[in-house]
């Protein structure tokens, strides 16, 4: 699981642009946003400090000083689900829109400018996975990934990869690398040569009341820990932690029912 926005800038250095294509930004929608800000504090330790309100009441989450997530409320007129949404770097935020369009997608957000911070819009794929585009002006994105507490992969679980992995790399740019298996239906979205996020095809096996869906993996120091502390905090474990291809993981879901998983931090 890497990061494809390059490495940090040095300090006094200007901070770099996402790369087109990359996953810049997770955005959790609830209805109970205190609830969810003192869930996220206990489990990640992060701090809150108010962001642009275009789309109702939002925050953005810090850890140790760096933007890492936003947390939005969910209003009357927004038709969407409790969930955590990975938002795609965007040069032109409604070219990508014409494209999502294009190419068998629905927009059903936007674009609209949001303050200074940039340009969004909120799309789903042919198969009705809900994600997000982010043309960046005055907020870049996430600072730091991959350190516990922040963002560190996104995984699309769907019926089946190729044609929606087409899609992605239509709109936005991606290269598909497929998976060496024949059991196993997983393909990798690079960027500029780098793995950016991952489709996952499991025909039958996906939940009826789930659909198609984005996960957002977090990083843990130690994931059979932190989901103890979820579980101390109200939360649920929807998978127990294991060791696969990406390390020891597990998934989870917060009080309100937005699911997330857990990644070993590498040691």
């Amino acid at each position: 699981m890497t990061d494809a926005r390059g490495p940090a800038p040095r300090d006094g250095a200007a901070p770099a642009r996402p790369v087109p294509g990359t996953p810049c930004w997770v955005s959790l929608t609830v209805r109970a946003p205190d609830r969810a800000r003192a869930f996220y504090e206990a489990l990640f330790g992060w701090e809150f400090r108010p962001g642009p309100q275009r789309l109702g009441p939002y925050a953005r989450a810090l850890l140790d000083g760096c933007e890492v997530a936003g947390i939005g409320t969910l209003s009357a007129d927004l038709r969407l689900p409790v969930a955590w949404t990975p938002y795609f770097a965007s040069a032109d935020a409604d070219r990508t829109a014409d494209a999502v369009r294009s190419r068998g997608g629905t927009v059903g957000v936007g674009p609209l400018d949001i303050a200074e911070a940039g340009r969004l819009a909120i799309a789903s794929d042919p198969s009705g996975a809900v994600f997000g585009i982010w043309q960046a002006s005055a907020h870049l994105g996430q600072d730091v990934t991959g350190v516990p507490g922040a963002p560190a992969w996104n995984e699309l679980t769907t019926f089946e990869s190729e044609r929606v992995a087409k899609f992605y790399a239509t709109v936005f740019g991606h290269t598909v690398q497929p998976e060496v298996s024949t059991d196993l239906d997983h393909v990798t979205l690079s960027v500029a040569g780098r793995p950016v996020a991952g489709i996952h095809g499991v025909g039958n096996g996906l939940p009826r009341d789930r659909g198609p869906h984005w996960t957002t993996y977090f990083t843990a120091s130690d994931v059979d820990d932190t989901v103890d502390h979820v579980l101390h905090l109200g939360g649920q474990v929807l998978e127990r932690p294991h060791d696969g291809v990406h390390g020891r993981t597990a998934t989870v879901a917060d009080p309100e029912g937005a699911r997330f998983a857990l990644v070993q931090a590498s040691r």
